[in-house]
């Protein structure tokens, strides 16, 4: 009997701009379980921050090489720390560019692909800095200034986030029930996949009587692992194939 096509899910890998454990890790599991799969979806956050196509950080040149080796069709939504990550890149790593909210149909049926930082509408700080920097005007002008600027720029919010986001109540940081309700609804989907909270668990609930699914990817600067979807469906797994630990109550991640 075939074997139903299988797809990987990882996000917030959180890469720095030099190779370190974490890219390694995922080089690993490049040339391992993405091996056996039909295709690979990364779901933002793949880097710390990125601040242009132009820049060449070693792990992401490194990162794009394995990437663009790869013999399956691998899938990049942005993320609220790579955002700015563009067409040229992209090209160089064989990624294709999905839009905010992807539907896809898995083997398991049809889905909704997200990051998952829009869903946290209870945090209004990060809605308010994430609807500037995601405007036209504020990408053209920050990627046209210097290079050295713009890193400078960028480890400094980087600074400010972490800070703000030891201050807020974890609630707080975590996706909105109601916002998750709604892109499902809106959608028409009972399955929604996501990352961005660092509450890696797969959650059983209703919308309008409907049964959903709602699976939170891990992050791997805290414990690496991914989703693995087949027509049996969804699995968090550890990247040596053990079922992943799930949300333990440590707060959410909005930064």
């Amino acid at each position: 009997m075939a074997t139903a096509p299988k797809a990987l899910i990882v996000s917030d890998l959180h890469l720095d701009r030099d190779p370190g454990p974490t890219l390694s890790k995922f080089l690993q599991f490049l040339h391992g379980p993405v091996q056996g799969a039909a295709a690979l979806y990364i779901l933002g956050d793949l880097f710390e921050y990125w601040v242009g196509d132009d820049a060449g950080f070693p792990a992401a040149e490194q990162l794009a090489d394995a990437l663009s080796a790869l013999p399956i069709p691998v899938t990049f939504q942005h993320g609220n720390r790579d955002f700015l990550l563009g067409a040229a890149y992209a090209e160089r790593a064989s990624l294709q560019l999905a839009p905010e909210v992807l539907p896809v149909e898995f083997a398991a049926g049809s889905a909704l692909l997200m990051h998952g930082d829009s869903l946290c509408t209870a945090d209004i700080e990060h809605m308010r800095f994430r609807a500037m920097v995601r405007a036209t005007d504020w990408q053209k002008g920050f990627l046209a200034r210097p290079l050295a600027e713009r890193v400078a720029e960028a480890e400094r919010v980087r600074a400010i986030s972490r800070e703000a986001g030891r201050m807020k109540a974890s609630d707080i940081m975590d996706v909105h029930p109601e916002a998750v309700a709604e892109v499902l609804r809106g959608h028409g989907r009972s399955l929604l996949i996501h990352g961005h909270t660092h509450r890696p668990a797969i959650h059983h609930f209703q919308v309008d009587g409907r049964p959903c699914m709602r699976c939170v990817l891990p992050s791997w600067d805290e414990l690496p692992g991914y989703l693995e979807l087949d027509a049996d469906g969804p699995r968090l797994l550890t990247l040596d194939g053990r079922n992943y630990p799930v949300d333990s109550g440590l707060p959410a991640s909005s930064a």
